[in-house]
């Protein structure tokens, strides 16, 4: 089946059964993408280095939350 075919049916579809279907695409997505993000930042991800410096941070106090903003020259 093509993509083309694929676009055909939908279009072919009632309007309640296109909302549905693109709510279970963006699930789809969804999941995918979380399970990137999981496999990225965990311990033998390309992100892991990333997570452990925020952590290094956090523990000696050398960061400011994200809800008191940025300071001059902090940009």
């Amino acid at each position: 089946m093509t993509i083309e075919a694929i676009k055909d049916a939908i279009t072919g579809l009632p309007e309640d059964a296109q909302v549905a279907l693109a709510a279970w695409l963006n699930l789809q997505t969804m999941d995918s993408w979380d399970k990137e993000m999981q496999a990225d930042f965990s311990a033998s991800g390309r992100g892991h280095q990333i997570v452990e410096k925020v952590r290094a941070q956090v523990r000696t106090g050398a960061f400011r939350p994200m809800s008191e903003g940025r300071t001059q020259g902090n940009e």
